[in-house]
């Protein structure tokens, strides 16, 4: 463990950490790569200038962390926690979300390519600013998610609860399929001043 702990400039390749407790650390410029996370814990930790790639997360919990400038790259989350993590200006491709729990997640000024999330807790998570493209959104619950000032291309929303959505006009161009789009006509038209009486 000492040598593939999580430090300034550490380089990690290719390592299994299975329960291990990252819980409160800070690093900067850390390189993880072919490595896989079983119920680890990074709860509170902060991380800066990072890159991650070729990374698997199973039921591993990034509650509370922050993040700035960290890129996750050719990877998946499983059963994984993001409850309340503030993951600003970072850069996802080719990286899925599945059945993750990710509330209140902080997703500002974040650039997302070619990236799903399945069956995800999106409730109150922020995306506000992000840059959307090839992204696909399938079986989520965003109640209450921001989309203020977002840009979007090529993006789906499937089967996903849309309540209360914050700049529902910053969507233009995406798809919705389900029962969401109904939802997000009503966030548009709360946007846009319109009372709707029974």
């Amino acid at each position: 463990m000492p040598q593939h702990d999580l430090e300034d400039d550490a380089m990690i390749k290719g390592v299994e950490y299975s329960t291990v407790d990252f819980t409160g650390r800070a690093a900067e410029a850390v390189e993880i790569e072919h490595c896989r996370f079983t119920g680890t814990r990074f709860t509170g930790s902060d991380l800066r200038r990072c890159v991650l790639s070729d990374v698997e997360f199973e039921t591993t919990d990034f509650a509370s962390v922050r993040t700035q400038d960290v890129s996750l790259l050719r990877s998946t989350a499983r059963s994984s926690r993001f409850t309340g993590m503030s993951w600003s200006n970072g850069f996802f491709r080719d990286v899925t979300f599945d059945n993750c729990r990710s509330d209140s997640a902080l997703f500002r000024y974040s650039k997302f390519k070619k990236v799903v999330f399945r069956g995800c807790n999106l409730r109150q998570a922020d995306f506000q600013r992000a840059e959307l493209r090839d992204v696909r959104f399938e079986d989520c619950d965003l109640e209450g998610a921001q989309f203020a000032h977002a840009d979007m291309r090529n993006v789906r929303f499937e089967g996903c609860t849309l309540l209360d959505v914050g700049g529902a006009a910053s969507l233009k161009g995406a798809s919705v399929q389900g029962p969401g789009a109904m939802e997000l006509a009503l966030s548009l038209a709360r946007e846009a001043g319109i009372v709707l009486e029974p």
